[in-house]
């Protein structure tokens, strides 16, 4: 005989299906009920009810770290959230990247390689996780969340490693000679640095520009990109010293993931220039000093010293390697 619907209580059934994990079927089996019944009281209780199927075989990253936030980047430029709410995919021409990526949050998917309609090669990593799905939901992705990206929660401590993500997904470090004014002298040949990020967003790249500005105290500028019978395309740009900055900011430590051809690109502007005792006057040339005691100095000495704390650059006296350099708030431009 079928046990009332109302000796079905609140603990009773928090009990069985929340501490206990039990299933809907298992749990109208003990109590003398359907199924339904139990889905019907969940919902009137206000207790979530779990997703259909297997419950996921691993423990998902859901705390944040440096390579849960690069991650989170990346799939917020070029990952995609299914519809069916636990498949997600994400895709790249760099299989280095997918492979950072699968790294990051500890896939064992394979990545799987596709042919273009041009016969180019992309790189894709596709899995099922209903955990990551949902943290995912709730720092505001979603799927077709290319016109409709926006503000993500994102902690400010993780923004340099989020950002780094981005820039290696949907962004680009671009460095070119400048020669427009050779015609007036030969000598005015300059090297133009551009860290740049492309969105089909207008609110996702502008947060990201408003909270890059509050944390790292640089402008940038956003681009619109527009062609007949196509939707406009965002491009948020820094430029110059405010792009020195940024990369300083972006790769704090040797050991932060991120995608090796930008950052080789990336280094030539992080390695100190030289030694200077006072600050240059005058335009900035690329290049970042860092002051560190050398292997002579005294307490109290005011003499030039050596640059040598910059990102990946050993330090032969000190503290005998690198550095973190994201708490160096003090480093000055020099010129050569």
């Amino acid at each position: 005989m079928r046990r009332a619907f109302g000796a079905i209580d609140d603990r009773l059934l928090r009990r069985l299906y929340a501490d206990e994990n039990r299933t809907a079927q298992r749990i109208a089996m003990q109590v003398g009920c359907s199924p339904t019944t139990i889905l019907r009281r969940l919902r009137l209780f206000g207790i979530s009810p779990r997703h259909r199927g297997p419950a996921p075989r691993r423990n998902t990253p859901l705390a944040w770290s440096a390579e849960a936030a690069y991650a989170v980047g990346l799939v917020a430029t070029d990952g995609n959230l299914s519809s069916d709410g636990r498949h997600m995919s994400f895709i790249s021409k760099d299989r280095d990247l997918v492979e950072t990526f699968r790294r990051c949050l500890e896939l064992t998917t394979l990545v799987r390689m596709l042919r273009t309609r041009t016969g180019s090669g992309l790189y894709r990593v596709q899995w099922c996780d209903r955990r990551l799905y949902d943290w995912f939901l709730s720092l505001g992705l979603m799927p077709a969340k290319s016109l409709r990206l926006g503000r993500l929660a994102v902690p400010d401590d993780r923004f340099a490693d989020f950002f780094r993500g981005c820039i290696d997904g949907d962004g680009s470090v671009r460095v070119y000679k400048d020669r427009y004014h050779c015609t007036k002298k030969d000598r005015y040949v300059y090297e133009r640095l551009y860290v740049s990020l492309v969105s089909a967003s207008l609110a996702f790249v502008d947060w990201v520009r408003t909270t890059v500005t509050r944390l790292v105290h640089v402008a940038g500028a956003i681009h619109e990109d527009k062609r007949a019978g196509q939707r406009p395309i965002w491009t948020l740009r820094y430029a110059k010293a405010e792009s020195i900055r940024l990369l300083r900011w972006m790769y704090y430590a040797p050991d932060v993931p991120s995608l090796e051809r930008k950052r080789v690109t990336a280094e030539k502007f992080l390695r100190p220039l030289g030694c200077a005792s006072v600050r240059s006057v005058g335009r900035p040339r690329i290049g970042w000093l860092y002051s560190c005691p050398g292997p002579h100095s005294q307490a109290g000495d005011d003499r030039v010293v050596p640059a040598c704390h910059s990102v990946g650059v050993f330090c032969p006296w000190g503290s005998g390697g690198t550095r973190d350099t994201r708490g160096a708030q003090n480093a000055m431009p020099v010129r050569a």
